[in-house]
């Protein structure tokens, strides 16, 4: 039972009764004064002789000794069964235990959901090995701002809604992750080709040619327009497997931080207030922002020339 140290039923009351018998008040009367029972007094007495002040505080109200409990070789037994993707009641009745006892045994080991019982899959990372052979494309949802909504504020009561939405689309090269994004009305068919269009276009003026990009499963990367444009810019395209978003994870990871150092950074009060800032962050982030798996480095710093500044402002 977890009682606030003060109260006057427990560790302060426990604290008078020792300061009285240590006084010399004789036990029965101390009882008497502070409405307890002689035994309990005398225990709790006992147990300050012994241990001294730690000896006041509340012990576990587990017992010593659990004669009912189920076996460790049958606890164990449950266990190795689980791990062969055995049912509780088929534990239970092969053990010739309960289905509720088997079900606490798994329970307490962390084996009563199916999901712990396949082991995690290996993460297969890779990386190209030049500038240009993958670049991953992918698009995220942001809400139009009108007015300081209750991320900044913290207050939802009274808010506005119906603002609508903006889509932000990057594209990041695999072999040294540097981004380019452009915040588009909405992720359609003809916005997607536009974007890629542009997107080669400015790598191809830093002397990046692109050969390859990797899209989701999105309507807008499956279409026939889609198909088209790739064909005629002569890019290999590759989607994900479906519902696999880690096949994507550099854009996935990119789009993490592009939200939590751009678009939820500081409160904006217009989305036209957060579009001005994305150029200015964007060169921030590929010439001088550290890259953790670049070795501290900036995505700039891979491209062709090095970390060369100037090609960012062609």
């Amino acid at each position: 039972m977890n009682v606030h140290k003060n109260a006057r039923l427990t560790l302060r009351r426990r604290q008078e009764l020792v300061t009285r018998l240590e006084a010399g008040e004789p036990l029965k009367r101390a009882a008497r004064g502070l409405d307890i029972s002689v035994p309990t007094a005398r225990k709790w007495w006992g147990r300050y002789r012994v241990e001294g002040a730690p000896g006041l505080v509340d012990r576990s109200s587990r017992p010593h000794v659990s004669p009912a409990m189920t076996a460790a070789p049958l606890q164990l037994a449950a266990k190795v069964l689980r791990w062969q993707h055995w049912t509780c009641a088929q534990i239970a009745t092969a053990l010739g235990i309960s289905a509720s006892t088997a079900t606490r045994i798994l329970r307490r080991c962390g084996l009563s959901r199916r999901g712990r019982l396949e082991a995690p899959r290996v993460v297969e990372r890779y990386e190209h090995a030049a500038v240009g052979d993958m670049l991953h494309v992918d698009t995220k949802k942001l809400g139009r701002i009108r007015y300081l909504g209750h991320r900044a504020t913290g207050q939802r009561r009274g808010q506005r809604h119906g603002s609508g939405w903006e889509c932000v689309h990057v594209a990041v090269d695999d072999r040294s992750r540097v981004a380019y994004v452009e915040l588009l009305p909405d992720e359609r068919g003809d916005t997607a080709r536009g974007f890629v269009r542009r997107a080669l276009a400015w790598f191809r003026a830093r002397g990046v040619r692109v050969r390859r990009i990797l899209t989701d499963n999105g309507s807008c990367y499956r279409s026939v327009g889609f198909r088209a444009t790739c064909r005629a810019l002569r890019l290999v395209h590759h989607r994900t497997r479906p519902y696999t978003p880690r096949t994507n994870g550099k854009a996935e990871r990119f789009i993490q931080t592009l939200l939590r150092e751009w678009a939820y950074a500081r409160p904006y009060y217009t989305s036209a207030d957060r579009t001005r800032v994305l150029p200015g962050w964007l060169e921030h982030y590929n010439c001088a922002r550290p890259h953790a798996s670049l070795g501290g480095q900036p995505p700039m710093s891979r491209f062709p020339g090095g970390n060369n500044l100037m090609l960012v402002h062609i």
